[in-house]
């Protein structure tokens, strides 16, 4: 009998693979036939198709489980189990009131930074600078008048010639200090001169510039109120001077100092105040900086991924398979609520054992028939991944191999079994026999060919196997004999 093809199978598989074959097809491919060892096999010449079949699973191109990416408390649930939905679109959402807003005015900012300044916002900058000076030309004199009042009015009462020649008017052992402290009276003394004439000259225009000047003449005066503080505190009574006198000094004198240090506070206050309205005019003239811009487009970029964080999107087109989010419920983001798997284009996932991986590669087309709808429905595929890894199945290396169907089909399911036949190459114009008929001695391959009735043996020369118990020959038989599946010693 002849048989124009030839199946062949490998065991099968625990896991993904039910069974693996290898089938030769040819236009003109015979095999012989019988039990006894005289079975004959005649010799074609041919195209061979190379085809591994194996079994798999049908799963989704994509398949996801989703949560939430913030604590919080779910506000709203917008899809169910089943339903299409497309890629972006919200499944569901946790409270984002505050969030939302926070947004809106992170826009409004950016809005008004990019629209420019308004004349009134000028307006009101310009009236806050002129405020600013005039309260800088109030503290510069204020200060004036509380140092003079310090030094002139009360220092000055335990000075001899203070203007002058000054010297204290009570015994201090310390000589040191007393030499100090009226040194420091002589110094302020021309300090307070040359202040008192700056003053008339105090305006709006020159306040900043007066004010680091009237700064260096607080700090004189300040020093000579401390040391003069120390002296007292040193000080001996004598019949010129009694305690009751040197008390009254240091009281009259930690008054003054008390007058000129809240003068320099509110100096100093007034100075930071101006310089502010200054920058906030300058600011408010030259409109938005590109640095000001990008700063408020990172404070709305971090506003937008908040919010973002309160929403569970589809990343992809597909179909929901699972919801667990309920309205109400406080849910954290390590819990998964929501799955959803691609919608259309299903994949098979099946693994090749080693023996036939040589084979494969993507872009193999093949045939796939699925176990519910039984051998005669077939739907194309085509190979799109090989794994490089080998997968233990039974002690056995597989390769992972998936496939993917080429046209959507809602026949389709996913967890559905597929037989898989993939197409790995063609053999042209070839010869192939069954391996067995191909006998070995001292190395060297031979056949037997009838000759007139009579088996005679003759060295042959083969290829590689194309399938499972088959083998090419390169040379040594023509199309047309006839060999002994059993070859004779």
């Amino acid at each position: 009998m002849q048989f124009p093809f030839k199946t062949l199978s490998i065991p099968s598989w625990k896991y993904a693979i039910i069974g693996l074959g290898i089938v030769i097809f040819g236009g003109y491919f015979y095999f012989g036939q019988g039990g006894s060892s005289d079975e004959t096999f005649t010799v074609t010449l041919g195209d061979f198709i190379q085809k591994v079949s194996v079994s798999g699973t049908v799963i989704p191109a994509k398949n996801v489980d989703l949560g939430f990416a913030a604590n919080g408390r779910i506000a709203g649930v917008y899809v169910k189990v089943g339903q299409r939905v497309n890629a972006g679109a919200v499944l569901a959402e946790t409270e984002n009131g505050d969030l939302v807003a926070t947004l809106a005015q992170a826009k409004a900012d950016l809005d008004a930074l990019l629209s420019g300044t308004r004349p009134e916002e000028i307006a009101v900058a310009s009236a806050s600078v002129t405020n600013a000076e005039s309260s800088l030309v109030n503290a510069i004199q204020s200060a004036y008048t509380a140092s003079d009042d310090a030094v002139h009015n009360r220092a000055d009462v335990f000075f001899s010639n203070p203007r002058t020649a000054p010297e204290l008017s009570f015994i201090v052992p310390n000589v040191n200090l007393k030499i100090l402290v009226e040194r420091d009276r002589s110094d302020t003394e021309l300090a307070l001169t040359a202040w008192a004439l700056l003053v008339p000259k105090l305006s709006s225009e020159n306040a900043a510039r007066m004010a680091v000047q009237a700064q260096n003449y607080l700090t004189q005066v300040t020093t000579l109120l401390a040391d003069a503080n120390a002296a007292i505190n040193q000080g001996l009574p004598d019949t010129a001077t009694s305690a009751a006198t040197l008390s009254s000094y240091a009281t009259t004198l930690a008054t003054g100092r008390t007058n000129v240090n809240t003068a320099a506070t509110t100096l100093t206050s007034a100075m930071t105040t101006l310089d502010a309205a200054l920058k906030n005019l300058s600011l408010k003239q030259a409109g938005a900086t590109k640095d000001a811009v990008a700063a408020q487009q990172a404070i709305i970029a971090n506003a937008r991924a908040a919010l973002a964080k309160t929403y569970v999107v589809a990343p992809f087109n597909g179909i929901v398979t699972r919801m667990d989010a309920k309205v109400g419920e406080v849910v954290s983001p390590s819990t998964s609520l929501i799955s959803l798997q691609s919608a259309g284009i299903f994949q098979i996932e099946t693994y090749v054992p080693e023996v036939a991986i040589a084979g494969i590669s993507v872009g193999n087309s093949a045939t796939t028939t699925l176990d519910a709808y039984g051998s005669s429905v077939e739907f194309p595929a085509t190979v799109v991944a090989v794994n490089p890894a080998e997968t233990m199945k039974d002690g056995v290396p597989a390769y992972k191999t998936t496939l993917e169907f080429l046209t959507a089909d809602s026949r389709i399911r996913s967890g559905m079994t597929a037989n898989v036949v993939i197409t790995i190459g063609v053999l042209p114009n070839a010869i192939v026999i069954p391996s067995g008929a191909v006998g070995n001695k001292g190395g060297v391959p031979y056949v037997s060919v009838l000759m007139d009735g009579t088996p005679v043996s003759r060295t042959v020369m083969t290829g590689p196997s194309p399938a499972l118990g088959q083998i090419e020959i390169l040379s040594g038989l023509s199309a047309g004999d006839i060999i002994l599946l059993a070859p004779r010693m």
